[in-house]
């Protein structure tokens, strides 16, 4: 199989070559958009930026039917994010670098306008009036600090401006396999902006409902186990007092009411505790197990144009994620293990930087600050007895940075960068546990590029990324494993953007080389006692590429591949020797191919194939979910005002289930496939 899909992207390769003539001038219809990206908080060309980037433009968000981060995976080389059973918990894992889901940190940052979300609570958000999409591959230390250790997605929502306008969706779907009755999924989305005063201050509302029927039957109440119903609202007001002054807030509202864990036993967990061997999506719970989330999040940024070439730009941010939950994770009638908890994470930042920018010479110069307070603590039932649990942890964290792209030449530049971040933190269990310690780092970064012809760059870079230590808050009677360090990445990258044939086909490649260092992993002291510790070693190497071509006026294709191989240097612990084996939750590759066609009278059509590779989800590589392929189809009618779309994602129901989550103890059901109708009206 793994030679059919080189072949695959081989032949789309040279197919997409052969067929732009190499004479070919074009149109304005026929060429490729140019891409503007804030990849280091300055606006440039996406082919001048000396790093892997995967950007998505509005149209690009609409066509492939991103629906929400985890869709964006899908079209990202090198970008998996797993699910973990419930909402709002899932696991980003970029070049194959991953935090354990356990430790509530993450190796992938998420910005939504500036607001990080600094915990694995967001990779499965709806998307809702999305401008652009950036995602910045490799170490983003020097400009995004702590948790961007493999890379970031930067989501960027839509600015108001003089202009009214008003789009309203509605979206039905169905199922295509599942164990409960209905298997529905709906939605409704209604966006709205325009000018309060022309030229002066302008506002954006968008609002969304969603509600999906579950596909996993309980067979003691009847009922499904999986529901989810979400409600997401945003509000942008901007305002410009002059032309040297642009200030936005923005506010964002996110609540979601979801069933139980998307899961079971495995038949061999099942076993070990006397119980029948499980059946396909369906559970034996005696209660409805839930998972509430709610999420808000506000920015204010505020930019100032001292003159054309400064500019001033303050960015303040609060964040508050709330979750109550009552799970059964023994899916039988019996109390095995039932867990209930309660959450809560507020994050404060503010951000100041001052950025010059004049033809090719750019840099800019930094503070930040954030204050971060996580309460969660909750209760575990289970056939030996109840088990209470609390965690409280507070940290301050300060830094400044600087970032320069300095042309030695007309061909030749240099960018550098620096961040000096340092973390305090202060632990408490609720009782006799308190403990503070601090952590700090410095993130250099710096990158050479060169433009052989105006359509041909080069580049070479190293960087560094760092993810913070932290608390094994129930190693309470093991002080020497209480704390475990931060963990250090270096990135080693040479690349290359292109542009052919009059702009009609862009195509960017990279090679990258990372060494870890004081990897946190789960290490087993003994059978009984396993802590996060900084007991690993790695080295990864890989590849990534992506390309879009305009064929013709109106027919499309792009295409992204990504490899990837993460090993471990130096492990082992009581259990074993893991040096040589894979890190979990690496695939060894993902891509995509697609193609699309908006033909000039309103008919269109596009087609999406996603490949994702093996992986191993435990350290001593026993366990592993194989490779799969996904096929999502859309076809439609678009007007000026109306579009009308049948959609299919997943079309022939490809079930991808996790049957080796927590070291094969339990498995984790894939979604089914599903078919839709969607109808957009803009006004």
């Amino acid at each position: 199989m793994k030679g059919l899909y080189a072949i695959a992207l081989g032949i789309t390769a040279i197919f997409c070559l052969c067929a732009i003539p190499a004479g070919a001038e074009g149109t304005g219809e026929t060429k490729l958009e140019t891409i503007t990206v804030t990849a280091q908080k300055q606006e440039e060309n996406i082919q001048d930026v000396p790093m892997s980037i995967s950007v998505f433009g509005e149209q690009d968000i609409e066509d492939m039917k991103i629906e929400s981060v985890l869709d964006l995976a899908d079209f990202v080389p090198n970008l998996l994010i797993e699910n973990n059973g419930v909402s709002g918990m899932n696991t980003p894992s970029m070049r194959g670098v991953v935090a354990d889901i356990q430790l509530l940190s993450v190796s992938t940052g998420l910005y939504v306008d500036g607001v990080a979300l600094s915990a694995p609570l967001g990779y499965d958000n709806e998307m809702l009036d999305i401008q652009r999409i950036e995602v910045l591959k490799g170490p983003q230390g020097t400009l995004y600090g702590k948790g961007a250790q493999a890379g970031v997605i930067n989501i960027i929502t839509r600015q108001p401006g003089n202009e009214f306008v008003g789009k309203v969706s509605v979206q039905g779907a169905g199922l295509l396999s599942g164990e409960t009755d209905d298997n529905l999924k709906r939605k409704l989305t209604l966006n709205l902006s325009g000018p309060i005063v022309k030229d002066k201050f302008y506002y954006a509302v968008a609002g969304q409902y969603f509600k999906k029927d579950g596909f996993i039957e309980n067979t003691v109440t009847g009922e499904a186990v999986d529901d989810r119903e979400n409600r997401m609202g945003r509000m942008n007001l901007r305002w410009t007092p002059s032309e040297k002054v642009d200030i936005s807030l923005i506010a964002s509202h996110n609540d979601v009411d979801d069933g139980d864990i998307n899961g079971n036993f495995t038949p061999e967990a099942a076993a070990m505790f006397g119980l029948p061997a499980p059946q396909d999506r369906k559970v034996a719970s005696e209660f409805q197990g839930y998972h509430d989330l709610k999420d808000r999040s506000q920015s204010l940024k505020v930019a100032y144009s001292l003159n054309d070439d400064y500019t001033l730009t303050s960015v303040t941010t609060n964040w508050n994620f709330e979750m109550d939950s009552n799970q059964d994770w023994d899916f039988n009638p019996g109390t095995m293990t039932h867990i209930r908890t309660n959450r809560e994470f507020k994050t404060i930042s503010q951000e100041l930087r001052l950025d010059y920018s004049r033809d090719r010479l750019k840099w800019l110069t930094g503070l930040y600050f954030d204050r971060k307070d996580y309460d969660q603590g909750g209760l575990r039932e289970t056939f030996m007895g109840d088990i209470p649990f609390r965690q409280i942890t507070q940290g301050d964290t300060y830094a400044c940075f600087a970032n320069l792209t300095y042309p030695f030449t007309g061909k030749l530049s240099l960018i550098t960068g620096l961040r000096y971040e340092k973390e305090e933190l202060e632990f408490d269990d609720g009782s006799a546990l308190k403990i503070e310690d601090s952590w700090d780092a410095l993130t250099p970064k710096i990158a050479l590029n060169y433009r052989f012809a105006p359509e041909i760059m080069a580049y070479v870079s190293a960087a560094k990324g760092y993810r913070s230590g932290g608390v094994n808050w129930y190693a309470a009677g093991n002080p020497d494993v209480l704390i475990y360090d931060q963990e250090e990445l270096w990135s080693y990258d040479l690349g290359i953007k292109t542009n052919f044939f009059n702009n009609r086909l862009t195509l960017n490649a990279t090679l990258y080389y990372m060494n870890i260092s004081d990897m946190q992993v789960s290490e087993a002291l003994s059978p009984i006692e396993i802590f996060t510790t900084n007991a690993a070693e790695a080295t990864g190497k890989g590849v990534e590429l992506e390309m879009s071509a305009r064929l013709s006026k109106g027919l499309s294709m792009m295409l992204g591949f990504g490899y990837n191989d993460i090993e471990f240097d130096e492990f082992s612990d009581a259990l074993g020797d893991y040096s040589g084996n894979k890190a979990p939750y690496a695939p060894e590759y993902t891509a995509n191919i697609g193609a699309q066609y908006r033909h000039p009278v309103g008919f269109y059509g596009r087609v999406d194939l996603i490949f994702n590779g093996k992986i191993y989800t435990d350290k001593a590589n026993q366990y592993e979910r194989d490779a799969y392929e996904l096929v999502n189809l859309k076809l439609g009618y678009e007007t000026e005002t109306f579009d009308i779309y049948l959609y299919g994602k997943n079309i022939f129901d490809k079930e991808y289930n996790n049957d080796a989550y927590f070291d094969g103890f339990y498995t984790l059901y894939s979604d089914p496939g599903e078919i839709g109708l969607q109808v957009n009206y803009r006004f």
